[in-house]
């Protein structure tokens, strides 16, 4: 009986793939898959492990053989998960590899924002130097501060970790709360989106892209936080609407902006990347080989689960 055949699209760690190796027939050649050469080869594969590429009605409609998508990473607004439920693909993801990594990506903003690091290094770099006595130089400490977690998931809540070693205390908003005693465990308090919004000194967002959490962040809401606070993003570019952010950033609305995805991604704003109260990194939340090779194995299982187990795990399109 012949192996099932798994096609892997993206920049993918090899040692990430061992196992999917040993299990499936896998086809895995970057310099090859072009969008257009997966549409015309896809109908000859069981699994898809999909990177670099949007699993769109055309993709899916040429998977005429597909029984299962898997995303490498954690996000899936790239993939038609209702339209592959249609066609009785299943779709899954890989939430646990992703969530240290980008956890330390987001604190790693969030403290470069907050220390005001870009205008530093700018200085510096240009031969200058600046007394930091000077308030307008200034930047401000986390100790006793109040941090704002948007989405209260995996990853927002390993960055509460972080936070309260600094010194901070947590409020969330998530649309499913925890229980009291979970609360207690954790150190963290539920508010309303409008108390979140209003008392934090500085907002990270970890929610999904979904309709309801698409452009939460816009004008209005910059407008009810405070002039000293800061955003940091390392979820989803179209959380925040990106023209009233850099009108926030300008006018001083809000303090700074700590952003490694964006609404417009890969391309940024001129108006965006003129500003030096933003901290900015291309999408490198999970960038290092530590988790990209953990990724690789996490969709790696949920491909080996589903086509030789019949297990369908982190499945999205139940």
């Amino acid at each position: 009986m012949s192996k099932p055949k798994v096609l892997v699209t993206g920049i993918i760690p090899e040692q990430g793939l061992k196992e999917l190796k040993e299990t499936f027939d896998v086809f895995y050649d970057p310099e090859v898959e072009t969008r257009e050469w997966i549409l015309e080869h896809l109908s000859e594969y069981d699994g898809l492990l999909l990177m670099g590429t949007k699993a769109d009605k055309e993709l899916i409609d040429a998977g005429t053989n597909l029984k299962i998508i898997t995303a490498n990473g954690v996000g899936f607004d790239h993939i038609d998960i209702e339209y592959a439920k249609s066609k009785g693909i299943v779709v899954s993801n890989c939430p646990k590899g992703v969530r240290v990594p980008t956890a330390e990506m987001t604190f790693t903003l969030l403290l470069a924002t907050v220390r005001r690091l870009h205008m530093y290094d700018k200085i510096v770099r240009e031969g200058k130097w600046v007394d930091v006595s000077e308030e307008k130089y200034m930047g401000m400490s986390l100790q006793g501060k109040k941090l704002g977690v948007f989405g209260m998931g995996r990853i927002g809540s390993e960055v509460a970790k972080f936070a309260q070693v600094f010194g901070m205390d947590v409020i969330y908003n998530d649309p499913h709360p925890f229980s009291e005693e979970l609360e207690k465990k954790l150190n963290v308090k539920y508010v309303d989106f409008d108390t979140l919004v209003a008392e934090s000194d500085v907002i990270t967002l970890h929610a999904p892209a979904l309709p309801s959490t698409a452009g939460k962040f816009n004008k209005d809401v910059f407008a009810k936080m405070k002039n000293t606070a800061y955003i940091v993003n390392a979820a989803r570019g179209v959380l925040i609407k990106q023209d009233d952010l850099i009108e926030a950033l300008k006018n001083h609305d809000i303090a700074g902006a700590g952003l490694d995805v964006f609404e417009t991604e890969p391309v940024v704003p001129e108006a965006l990347r003129e500003l030096d109260n933003v901290v900015m990194s291309p999408h490198a939340g999970t960038g290092t080989l530590e988790a990209r090779t953990a990724i690789a194995e996490e969709a790696s299982n949920n491909l080996i689960s589903y086509l030789r187990d019949g297990k369908a795990v982190n499945q999205v399109n139940k």
